[in-house]
């Protein structure tokens, strides 16, 4: 009986030790799946930053091999990201030839403008009938932050004030989501934007007409802050051909616009 009962713990200790590394395997293959998934969103966020700052250049080509190496993974979570990237238009992907940055599409530029201003005319608009005397201050705040950048010439760091100001913007509105859209077709806009900032004089001219907006805005102005935002984004739709004869290397023609990877 007393062997009995012995062979019994026994059987009784190994059953839970196989339960219990069979939950461990479970626990693991669903963590795996989770823990790909993070990688990859931070592989994509990290290149989708590179592109848009153009610190990876249009037409240069994307080693998946070597960012699985940086980052220590697989070349699955490196594809996963690449595969967004070429959705959002930021990546091509050539069979047999290669992966690379895609050019900045001059075709689309146009209407992605005109998309952007149709917004950010609304925000405004938003913004002078209802902000607050923080948020104006707020505002004046990040003017200041983007001048600190302008004496830096950092103009990476202005950039991200800039994108910061605009956000503000939509945030005095009452409606951020209307910053997240904005940001959804800006993406190609960023990237030829970044190319006119080193333009001589370009900086101090948006830095003004940034404090102009603000202006309106405290004065409860709806339509001279509409006239305002407008006047600050014409000036991405009337240096388009400038930036592209400056590097002409970085944009595709627009008869190309129509043409799609292999």
């Amino acid at each position: 009986m007393k062997k009995a009962a012995q062979t019994s713990t026994a059987d009784s200790g190994q059953a839970e030790g196989v339960k219990t590394r069979t939950r461990r395997r479970t626990a693991a293959a669903v963590a795996r799946p989770a823990q790909r998934g993070t990688v990859a969103a931070t592989i994509y966020r990290d290149l989708r930053n590179e592109i848009v700052s153009l610190r990876r250049k249009p037409g240069e080509p994307v080693a998946e091999k070597v960012i699985a190496q940086d980052y220590g993974v697989s070349r699955t979570p490196v594809r996963e990201a690449v595969l967004r990237l070429a959705d959002e238009g930021l990546i091509e992907i050539f069979p047999q030839s290669g992966t690379f940055v895609s050019r900045i599409p001059l075709g689309a530029l146009p209407e992605a403008i005109a998309i952007r201003k149709a917004l950010e005319e609304a925000t405004v608009r938003y913004a002078a009938k209802r902000a607050t005397r923080s948020q104006i201050a707020k505002l004046r705040a990040n003017l200041e932050l983007q001048r600190e950048m302008e004496a830096a010439q950092n103009f990476e760091g202005f950039h991200q004030a800039d994108e910061t100001f605009h956000a503000l913007l939509a945030e005095t509105a009452g409606y951020p989501g209307f910053w997240n859209l904005t940001q959804q077709v800006k993406v190609q806009v960023d990237r030829y934007r970044l190319l006119t900032l080193p333009v001589l004089g370009r900086v101090p001219d948006v830095i003004a007409e940034h404090s102009v907006i603000i202006e309106a805005i405290a004065n409860n102005d709806p339509e001279a802050a509409a006239k305002a935002i407008d006047l600050h984004l014409d000036y991405l739709q009337v240096t388009i051909a400038d930036a592209q004869k400056a590097n002409p290397l970085y944009f595709t023609a627009p008869s190309e616009d129509e043409a799609e990877p292999v």
